[in-house]
């Protein structure tokens, strides 16, 4: 086991003649010297509720996106209505078939956030287990978070805030591409009245459609197996959480890279997330209302860490253009937008 170097000196830059005594220890995950008062020897095990909430709030989700799911499914068999339902086909078949969408779903959201709750684990940040939020939307879902303390340093704040997008891409990534290989191509009638939503598709899922099925020909329609819609909404909720704006995932991995001049970066952020909502897809207006409701309520400084002056180090630099990489293949200017084709004659 290697010695760790000598701690610095005139580590208490307070103007307080007084002397002030700061306590330091060796931090082996930091590789440095660190203030503060020694962590638990070992990491709590949850931060908040009994891990029966989080089973009751999973399983509720579960069924909630199933049901979400279920028109995915429909949707799939019927060509986007193109093609008659089969005769035989059941409530409980159609409910079943929605697990195609809710299961991958959350399966991704899951790796997000255990991506979080590891990373704390590792720290010693006191964390709790995933809290699934089930919502009648349009996935069954408004995502899932965790309650966690604020990291002590900004290695720390960079390595948790990046490990949910890294987890939750990796586990993305395999479900994608089962998804739009086992997807299909219909050519529209002559004469066909087509209503409802379009999901936007995020680079990511244009090239594996253009892969699959090269250049799709006039008058036909991409049907997406539920299990794509599933990437899509785990495509999506990335994209959303690497906004650099605040306590977002994308607002702690620039809060660790150029500490307290992530404030002009949220600033940005929530002007380009306001444009969006104005001049490109109403779709984003939600988003951009919460962003802006977060920085009344919190500021636009994101909270500090302590140990700012420790340096993260070029591999954690490497991986921020990894983050970069992720939000512009999961990103889509207009997520929804409503279908209305009428097929000529």
């Amino acid at each position: 086991m290697s010695t760790p170097p000598l701690p610095p000196h005139d580590t208490d830059a307070s103007p307080d003649p007084r002397p002030t005594v700061v306590p330091m220890q060796w931090s082996a995950a930091e590789g440095a010297w660190v203030t503060g008062s020694p962590p638990p020897m070992e990491p709590r095990a949850r931060y908040g509720s009994r891990p029966w909430v989080h089973l009751l709030l999973l399983l509720a989700t579960l069924y909630t996106m199933t049901e979400a799911g279920a028109g995915f499914y429909l949707n799939y068999l019927t060509g986007v209505g193109v093609r008659p339902l089969p005769r035989d086909l059941t409530r409980v078949q159609a409910f079943l078939g929605g697990l195609w969408f809710s299961i991958p779903a959350l399966l991704i959201l899951g790796s997000h956030e255990m991506g979080h709750y590891i990373a704390c684990r590792y720290y010693r940040i006191p964390a709790s287990l995933p809290y699934f939020v089930p919502a009648p939307t349009l996935v069954g879902t408004l995502g899932a978070v965790i309650r966690m303390a604020l990291p002590g340093t900004r290695r720390a704040l960079f390595d948790v805030g990046i490990a949910g997008p890294i987890a939750g891409f990796l586990v993305l990534l395999p479900l994608a591409t089962y998804g739009v290989s086992h997807s299909y191509v219909v050519q529209l009638p002559r004469a066909v009245a087509l209503q409802g939503f379009n999901l936007g598709d995020p680079l990511l899922l244009t090239w594996l459609q253009h892969t699959f099925f090269g250049t799709l020909p006039d008058r036909s329609v991409f049907v997406m197996h539920p299990t794509g819609f599933a990437a899509w909404f785990g495509l999506l909720a990335t994209a959303l959480n690497l906004f650099p704006a605040g306590q977002l995932d994308g607002g702690h991995i620039v809060h660790a890279l150029v500490g307290r001049a992530s404030r002009y970066v949220t600033i940005a952020s929530i002007l380009i997330l306001v444009s969006l909502a104005v001049f490109v897809s109403y779709s984003w207006a939600v988003w951009s209302a919460l962003l802006v409701l977060m920085a009344y309520a919190f500021g636009l400084d994101h909270p500090p860490v302590g140990e700012e002056h420790l340096p993260i180090g070029r591999g954690r630099v490497a991986l921020a253009v990894f983050a970069v990489v992720m939000f512009v293949l999961s990103f889509t200017p207009v997520p929804i937008s409503p279908i209305d084709f009428i097929g000529g004659r």
